[in-house]
């Protein structure tokens, strides 16, 4: 497979600026892979489809407010610091993306805040990455949920706002676990009252947590797609967690993976009974066609845009055809697309 046949082209009117409202009022295509068809639903609908015993996986990670902005010592210029993840808690030390680039060295001092605090360039990672250290007294985490920005992917082209740290968030998204720079996009359109109705039904659901960082914002460079590297993000699944999913696997009752977050962290887990097994670490995990998903028999996704991992991914669970089939009828229909956009159910069974 090579990237350029995982392209297309995106209108921009389909692009959502914003999510639905409510959560649910989303639209959802329900793809079944082994019939082909396509039908057109609401993204409430999808309660029809889960049976008691099923499982559904989620990421329960939190997004936090990672874009911040400060003034670079001495020529006050203007620096944009987008924080991806800590290296070393202790010494408070980071990943980051810097913008623009080229006026950030090491030895650097960027000042945030009202010069309350800054953090020190101490290596160059790639053309925008840095390592950086904090030298904020005391939990960054609170400062910079106060003046960091929800990092909104530049496809949507609008300033980020209070009101997206909300809706920015899925509603099962663990305090505990704040880590991430984007969310798992197609939990966004879940509620509180589903998650609630989805329990009464006999639904098991079960968390995993995977750190969502730079690769949501990767473009991938290279279009011999064998080669090309995912940039790496820590995982967990509990026992507990993994027992819940399991019980499901051996009552042969459908497993839902609520996004690609959760879809890599399942298929970094497996053993070789075909079970989940407890599982943490760092996984650099790439799924692209053709692939055969162990775990999951169910995929929720959203419209992702072009040439993506996501999209490989997508493609890897309904099939290249299919799904890019699904897209060109999606888009003459007015489905929203990317991050703030419409649902997918892809059923593969």
């Amino acid at each position: 497979m090579k990237l350029s046949e995982f392209r297309y082209i995106a209108p921009k009117s389909n692009i959502a600026k914003f999510p639905a409202d409510p959560r649910d009022s989303a639209k959802m295509m329900v793809l079944n892979k082994a019939t082909g068809e396509m039908e057109d639903k609401t993204f409430r609908d999808i309660m029809d489809y889960f049976q008691k015993g099923d499982c559904i996986v989620v990421n329960e990670t939190r997004v936090f407010p990672a874009r911040v902005f400060g003034k670079k010592e001495k020529t006050n210029a203007k620096i944009e610091v987008m924080l991806l993840r800590e290296l070393k808690a202790q010494e408070r030390i980071w990943d980051v993306l810097v913008e623009p680039a080229r006026k950030v060295r090491i030895g650097n001092k960027i000042y945030f805040d009202n010069n309350k605090f800054y953090c020190e360039v101490v290596d160059n990672t790639t053309n925008r990455g840095r390592t950086v250290r904090f030298s904020y007294d005391g939990d960054l985490f609170k400062v910079i949920e106060r003046i960091g920005e929800m990092p909104l992917p530049a496809y949507i082209k609008r300033d980020p706002t209070e009101h997206d740290k909300e809706t920015y968030q899925c509603v099962f998204a663990n305090p505990n676990k704040t880590a991430s720079i984007a969310p798992p996009t197609a939990g966004l359109h879940f509620t509180q009252k589903m998650l609630k109705e989805l329990e009464a039904k006999g639904v098991r659901i079960a968390t995993v947590s995977l750190n969502i960082g730079q690769g949501i914002f990767e473009n991938i460079e290279v279009e011999d797609l064998t080669k090309h590297r995912m940039y790496s993000e820590y995982f967990e699944i509990t026992k507990d967690n993994a027992d819940t999913i399991n019980k499901s696997l051996k009552s042969k009752k459908n497993v839902y993976a609520v996004g690609c977050s959760v879809a890599r962290a399942l298929e970094a887990s497996v053993l070789t009974t075909g079970a989940v097994k407890p599982n943490k670490g760092w996984t650099d995990k790439f799924i692209y066609p053709p692939y055969e998903f162990k775990i999951a028999n169910r995929f929720i996704t959203n419209f992702h845009p072009p040439a993506t991992p996501s999209i490989l991914l997508s493609a890897a669970f309904a099939g290249k055809e299919l799904l890019f089939k699904a897209y060109k009828r999606a888009i003459k229909s007015d489905y929203r697309l990317f991050a703030y956009g419409d649902a997918m159910l892809i059923i593969n069974e």
